[in-house]
């Protein structure tokens, strides 16, 4: 009564990584915790709150790196028979853990901040300005390697972009130490910081947000549900879809499932599966399909109270 074909046109990569690669993620994580000895360090001993939340986001930086590259040794690892989909989804793990991580630093750093602005210390700008400037030297080297790898997925993405922030955090100390130098202004220590907390959190609540959804099999960001089912019904065979699910297991593997009824006189279900797995793959990314073609002459399915 129908025919069924299941297809698999992603790219495949192998369970092992390019050396170069991961590398560029150690490598980060070397130069984050040079940051972290060099920012700690001074922002404690010139009472620099700035320095201090940029050091303490640093560190946990170092921690959601070493989170991703473990997550990507293991999203490699070969499909089995209890995960027939792989490890694919451990980058959204990863992604959702680090930022749960973050959150409670950025938490304890915007309580710090706060009471600063009741008693905002002296700061030393000038030894401020020049920890700040070794600070964004080794911060813009480590995401320039973390760009390089980006691309790759959700994961890697999350940690470049924790990276990027970095940098752009201690090019905002450097503002702040200029101000205190010649203009005297304490609270532009803590109010640096606060927006650090601010920026940060933003960012945290997207990742987060994506990797739940991701998590719950949702539509992948980018597809329109509506859309996808209205081109399938555009395709000149295809009278009818139902029970349409589209999700994905990783970044580059974007599944989905649908039952098509043919039209009348449609003897080729061939050719209606080759137009929607082409149509799917170009104009979508979809590139795992389980498609289910059902004769036109068919008016309910049978088990089948689930369907959508």
């Amino acid at each position: 009564m129908d025919a069924g074909r299941n297809n698999h046109n992603h790219e495949h990569i192998s369970g092992h990584e390019p050396p170069a690669s991961m590398k560029n993620l150690i490598f980060a994580m070397g130069i984050n915790g040079g940051i972290v000895a060099f920012e700690m360090v001074f922002g404690l001993m010139i009472q620099s709150m700035a320095l201090i939340s940029d050091a303490v986001h640093n560190l946990s930086d170092i921690a959601a790196m070493g989170f991703s590259y473990w997550a990507e040794k293991v999203s490699h690892r070969p499909a089995n028979t209890a995960k027939t989909y792989g490890y694919h989804k451990i980058e959204f793990i990863a992604a959702f853990v680090n930022s749960i991580v973050l959150s409670v630093v950025i938490a304890f750093v915007f309580w710090e901040t706060l009471k600063r602005f009741a008693a905002p210390p002296e700061i030393p700008g000038r030894e401020m300005l020049w920890v700040a400037v070794v600070a964004f030297a080794g911060n813009g080297a480590a995401t320039l390697l973390l760009q390089k790898i980006s691309a790759r997925n959700f994961n890697l993405k999350s940690a470049w972009l924790h990276s990027l922030q970095d940098a752009l955090f201690s090019l905002g100390v450097i503002v702040g130490a200029l101000l205190i130098t010649f203009f005297g202004w304490r609270l532009i220590d803590p109010l640096i910081s606060l927006i650090i907390c601010i920026v940060i959190a933003r960012q945290i609540v997207k990742i987060v947000r994506r990797a739940v959804n991701s998590l719950m099999d949702a539509v992948p960001p980018g597809i329109d549900f509506v859309q996808v089912r209205n081109d399938l019904l555009a395709i000149p065979a295809v009278a009818e879809v139902n029970d349409l699910h589209i999700w994905q297991t990783g970044s580059e593997q974007k599944l989905l499932s649908a039952h098509l009824v043919s039209g009348e006189d449609v003897p080729d279900h061939e050719t209606i599966i080759r137009s929607v797995q082409e149509m799917l793959l170009h104009k979508y990314g979809i590139n795992h399909t389980t498609i289910q073609i059902l004769p036109h002459s068919v008016k309910t399915m049978d088990h089948c109270n689930h369907c959508n």
